[in-house]
């Protein structure tokens, strides 16, 4: 039995969740989410939290328990609370800032590179070079903030370019030079 599918979902107050087959739409403070779950699971609520079960041992499905639950759960923690993802900007130059609901980025090209905030998805620029994605949707926040980090990844050699907050970039000694 998947330790994580066992678990069941907890459902914070101010949290609306309605199940409709396989689709569950949940409906929060922060907004709404709606998705579709495979039918080799059960969803069915019970006393303020939602349980997710397989219908059987197959393989398939034992690996779609876990995921099932937890995709359940990211949507309920997104409604109520939110994700964000902080990104750092490292170099001499680099910056942003924010351009309407986009963001635009300094980052050593000789333009300077645009990125359209997606819907559900809101930027931060609390300083220069730190940039906050901030959305209801964890995939999402999560893939709008690497695509982000993929314009001007760091490099090995200085640390130069966009990075997660708190990510450690491996360091390479340069080249050694003429003796």
């Amino acid at each position: 039995m998947s330790r994580i599918g066992k678990k069941p979902v907890p459902v914070p107050a101010g949290v609306e969740i309605s199940i409709d087959g396989q689709t569950v739409a949940v409906k929060g403070p922060k907004g709404s989410l709606q998705r579709t779950f495979t039918d080799r699971v059960d969803l069915t609520m019970e006393e303020g939290t939602v349980l997710v079960a397989r219908k059987d041992d197959a393989r398939e499905s034992r690996a779609l328990h876990g995921l099932s639950r937890a995709l359940l759960a990211n949507m309920v923690i997104g409604v109520a609370d939110g994700f964000r993802r902080e990104l750092a900007i490292v170099g001499v130059g680099y910056r942003a800032a924010l351009k309407g609901n986009g963001l635009e980025l300094q980052l050593g090209y000789s333009h300077p590179v645009q990125v359209p905030a997606p819907d559900g998805i809101s930027f931060e620029v609390p300083e220069p070079t730190r940039v906050i994605v901030s959305g209801i949707d964890k995939e999402q926040v999560g893939q709008v903030a690497a695509d982000i980090r993929k314009l001007r990844p760091p490099e090995p050699y200085k640390g130069k370019g966009v990075r997660y907050l708190n990510e450690q970039v491996r360091r390479k000694a340069g080249k050694a030079g003429k003796r």
